[in-house]
C-alpha cells in the first residue's frame, strides 16, 4: 500500500491585497472514475466519488459520495456517507447515512443521522458526551452496562375492603 499525505498550501500577500497565486483550500476530490488504495489523511474537507480501498483519515468534513465505493475504516470528524462503505468508522463529531447510503462495519460516533433508506450492518455505539479514548477493539470486550431494579410485590388491598364492607351489607 502506497502513503498519501495532503494538505493546503498557502502563501502570505506581500502589498496587502488579494493575490491571485494564493491557492485556496479546497475539498480533496477522488473523482468518481479515479480509484486509488492506501492510505488518505486529509487536513480538512474531503470527498470521496470513486473507488478507495485502505485507510481514511480526515480532519474536516468528509463525503463519500453516492456513486463512491469505500473498503477502507474511517476516522473523521463529521462522516457523510451516500454510497457504498465496507469497514469500521469513527466520526468524533457525527455521522450521517443518507438515503443512498450503505455501511457495513462497525461504527463508533458522536451523534448519529440515518436517512429513510439509509443501510447499516454492524455494531453502533453512539457517545454524546465524546468518544472515548478507549480503542475500537478493546470496547468490543466492554459489557454493556445494565440496570437491573428488583420491584416489590405488595398485597392487593381491594381484597380487603371487599372483605370489611361485605360484612355490613
Amino acid at each position: 500500500m502506497t502513503d498519501v499525505a495532503l494538505e493546503s498550501v498557502g502563501a502570505a500577500s506581500t502589498n496587502g491585497g488579494a493575490d491571485p497565486l494564493v491557492l485556496e483550500p479546497k475539498a480533496t476530490i477522488l473523482a468518481r472514475d479515479d480509484a486509488l488504495s492506501g492510505r488518505l489523511t486529509l487536513k480538512g474537507l474531503g470527498q470521496v466519488l470513486g473507488n478507495f480501498s485502505g485507510e481514511i483519515d480526515c480532519d474536516g468534513d468528509l463525503v463519500i459520495g453516492p456513486e463512491a465505493h469505500v473498503e477502507a475504516n474511517i476516522r473523521g470528524a463529521r462522516i457523510t456517507v451516500s454510497g457504498l462503505v465496507r469497514g469500521n468508522v469513527i466520526a468524533s463529531n457525527r455521522l450521517k447515512i443518507t438515503s443512498t447510503g450503505r455501511l457495513e462495519g462497525d461504527a463508533t460516533v458522536g451523534a448519529l443521522v440515518v436517512q429513510e433508506g439509509g443501510v447499516h450492518y454492524g455494531v453502533i455505539r453512539v457517545h454524546p458526551e465524546g468518544i472515548p479514548d478507549t480503542p475500537p477493539e478493546r470496547m468490543a470486550q466492554v459489557p454493556a452496562q445494565s440496570t437491573v431494579v428488583n420491584l416489590k410485590t405488595y398485597p392487593n388491598p381491594v381484597g380487603k375492603v371487599r372483605k370489611f364492607w361485605g360484612e355490613f351489607f
